[in-house]
């Protein structure tokens, strides 16, 4: 089976031709640019990946990762939103075997996946359109495209439904499309908050033993006040429950779509949660790309400060990502998924250096300074500004709403003796 969809930039051109073949079980994939995007004095590449040149380009999967190039697989649904595809899928089929017409429905291959996220919010600016002109996922008559904040509570209990496997297939038929890209097995919508701006709703979930949803609002409050430029982010009640609002970023006022790809992505790298993998492979790819190459620098070492010191153990390379600025040029993306993890062993995923490998500690950081072309005044200067921010969680939590019991969980994972150590180096 052979399908052809044209890719487009936000309401903008077209900007290429995506092929995707199916012979059995072997799936792969090409994409091509359109002439006139490779006319377009505004072009730009997708990703490294993807340099700008006439023909196909083709791709296979690898071991784990995408049959997409990756620019492209970043705006693949997510664990959750594919668990919510493959449940309405196999509804649908034993709707269908019962009138006997099973053949009608079947099995679900990568690009299905793909066009199964919805159009209007598809993470970044690519856009999925068909022979017939009209967009992948396309909004259904008579339902919202993402639902309004009020709606909060139909979008917690359709999610607690399908964690617990007791969804119907009223719960499936409105979560359908409305997953994220952003990575992660944990239940979450997108949402349209109340002032209209895209934003992701993340629920807790059933089997959480501590207000993990909470936490990450800690982790991202604390993480602004560091002087990190991380997601905006709030709680929200929804019948009890405190559910995570995260304003989307790759989205302007005006709701313009901004083109958004994974750290991955910009190094080429393509397993589904890279590790072994280092920040200063992420410098030298931020030394090429970054329209502000120095500023970028600087903030993913106040990143790594921040995540040694908080024990954010989940920094892959996708929990990473890139803005569009103008051209080939780019811009770190606002921080999104830290959350602080008390019973994790302290290693990172993304490496400070091949040196230092997954030790997650202050003086590994520090043995990176002349690399990222940080001053060890400069360095004392950001550390301290880290250090001051994190020091204050239990406050911070508290003006948050969080009681002390909902606080006690975290303590491990801000109170180690890497604190002390972040202090011994002002």
């Amino acid at each position: 089976m052979k399908r052809s969809i044209d890719v487009v930039l936000g309401d903008g051109p077209q900007v290429g031709t995506l092929r995707h073949d199916r012979q059995g079980r072997r799936e792969s994939t090409a994409f091509e640019y359109a002439s006139g995007w490779l006319g377009d004095r505004a072009r730009f590449a997708l990703g490294p990946t993807l340099p700008l040149q006439p023909g196909a380009q083709f791709h296979r999967k690898s071991q784990d990762g995408s049959v997409f190039h990756p620019a492209i697989a970043d705006t693949e649904p997510d664990g959750w939103g594919k668990r919510v595809i493959l449940r309405d899928h196999a509804r649908r089929r034993q709707e269908l075997r019962r009138q006997g017409t099973e053949g009608d429905a079947p099995p679900l291959n990568a690009l299905d996946f793909l066009l199964a996220v919805d159009d209007a919010s598809r993470v970044g600016a690519l856009r999925f359109r068909d022979d017939n002109g009209v967009f992948k996922r396309a909004q259904e008559e008579g339902r919202r495209s993402a639902p309004p904040l009020i709606e909060l509570g139909h979008l917690l209990g359709a999610s607690r439904a399908i964690e617990a496997n007791r969804e119907t297939a009223a719960d499936l038929a409105y979560l359908r499309g409305r997953g994220t890209s952003l990575g992660g097995l944990r239940p979450k919508c997108t949402v349209i908050d109340d002032d209209g701006a895209l934003s992701i709703g993340k629920f807790p979930s059933i089997a959480d033993e501590r207000a993990v949803t909470k936490g990450e609002v800690l982790a991202l409050t604390l993480a602004r006040r560091a002087g990190i430029d991380a997601a905006q982010a709030r709680l929200v009640d929804s019948d009890g429950a405190a559910v995570a609002l995260i304003r989307r970023f790759d989205r302007r006022g005006n709701g313009e779509r901004v083109m958004y790809v994974s750290a991955a992505t910009m190094l080429g790298v393509e397993a589904a949660e890279p590790e072994d993998h280092t920040y200063t492979q992420i410098v030298d790819a931020i030394r090429v790309h970054s329209a502000a190459a120095q500023a970028d620098i600087e903030e993913l070492w106040r990143r790594i400060a921040f995540t040694i010191l908080i024990t954010n153990v989940d920094d892959h390379l996708r929990n990473h990502g890139f803005l569009h600025e103008n051209r080939e040029l780019w811009r770190l993306s606002p921080a999104f998924d830290i959350n602080p993890s008390p019973e994790r062993v302290r290693e990172m995923k993304t490496w400070v250096s091949e040196d230092t490998g997954p030790e997650m500690t202050v003086a590994a950081l520090m043995s990176v300074t002349p690399y990222f072309r940080i001053s060890p005044a400069r360095a004392k200067e950001i550390l301290a500004a880290v250090l001051g921010a994190v020091a204050d969680w239990r406050g911070t939590g508290r003006r948050l709403g969080m009681t002390d019991a909902e606080l006690e969980p975290f303590a491990d994972a801000f109170e180690h003796p890497e604190r002390e150590a972040a202090r011994r180096r002002l």
